[in-house]
């Protein structure tokens, strides 16, 4: 019944996935899986639940993320702590995680189905879900993950302890490659398998149009990419080939409205042999694909 009840209320106020966010609300409060709730349909909630439970479906019908209000988020099938500090994970950066994955598995060099020995770098990495979800289907690799954001860092990092990948993934703080630069200069320029980036990049003439749940809680350091979209993600498309070792990749989120200028900014760097476009889980233009020559 309270399944049904927050289903209809985040439906007619237009909330995205309703069935899934109320499943999520319900399932920490009840302080259980959510496979439990339909296991235990006729538990009844206390007095204390339903209070609880009403104060947060309105302020999820008020547009404030339920992965804030429960703390957590699901990516590639692992939980993460989540909150405001940090970007809320999203299916279509998932899209990243398949084409490094896809790539160590066919391609001769990249340590197949483990990644034994190779090296990623994750930049902008928020709440670290890329590199987690990296570290965690490619045991033999190790991830070096950058952001500016100390808060962020705070964040990946609980994570990467929470799910036992701390070991393989290195946190550094600081702006977009420049993180990366003590590894060059210690002579491992080109040394990296694969670079990967989810940086900011909703465009200024889009931000109006932003949905209040993202706008409105969500940190703008990690969403708006300048007047065009492409203000961080044309220093990576142009600068991290100079990282990565032949055949290695560089993969890029971007706004699906930029995604063309994007792939010819990325045709043009220096030692690109093929540049392409990926899409997300919905059909929209979302990943830039450099594959590095010599």
């Amino acid at each position: 019944m309270l399944l049904s009840w927050m289903n209809d209320a985040f439906t007619q106020k237009g909330i995205d996935s309703p069935r899934l966010c109320a499943e999520l609300l319900l399932s920490h409060v009840l302080g259980c899986e959510r496979l439990r709730l339909y296991m235990d349909v006729d538990r009844p909630a206390s007095e204390i639940e339903r209070t609880t439970l009403r104060d947060l479906v309105q302020r999820a019908i008020n547009h404030e993320p339920v992965q804030y209000l429960t703390s957590e988020a699901w990516f590639f099938g692992m939980q993460l702590r989540v909150d405001r500090r940090v970007l809320i994970p999203r299916p279509s950066t998932e899209t990243i995680v398949e084409a490094v994955l896809h790539h160590c598995k066919s391609r001769p060099g990249f340590g197949g189905k483990t990644g034994e020995g190779v090296l990623i770098a994750d930049v902008c990495t928020g709440s670290g879900c890329i590199a987690l979800a990296l570290a965690k289907h490619l045991p033999g690799a190790r991830v070096v993950a950058t952001d500016i954001s100390h808060d962020a860092l705070e964040v990946a990092r609980a994570n990467a302890e929470r799910l036992n990948l701390s070991d393989r993934i290195e946190f550094l703080e600081g702006d977009l490659l420049k993180p990366l630069g003590d590894h060059a200069k210690a002579g491992h320029a080109k040394s990296l398998d694969f670079l990967v980036s989810n940086p900011p990049y909703i465009p200024d003439d889009e931000w109006e149009a932003v949905e209040p749940n993202v706008k409105d809680h969500e940190p703008t350091l990690a969403l708006r990419g300048g007047m065009d979209g492409l203000a961080l993600v044309r220093p990576l498309l142009n600068e991290a080939p100079q990282l990565v070792k032949p055949e290695g990749l560089v993969l890029v989120e971007v706004a699906a409205s930029r995604a063309a200028e994007a792939l010819g900014i990325a045709k043009k760097a220096p030692r690109v042999a093929h540049a392409d476009i990926m899409q997300d889980s919905d059909g929209l233009d979302r990943v830039v694909r450099q594959t590095l020559g010599g």
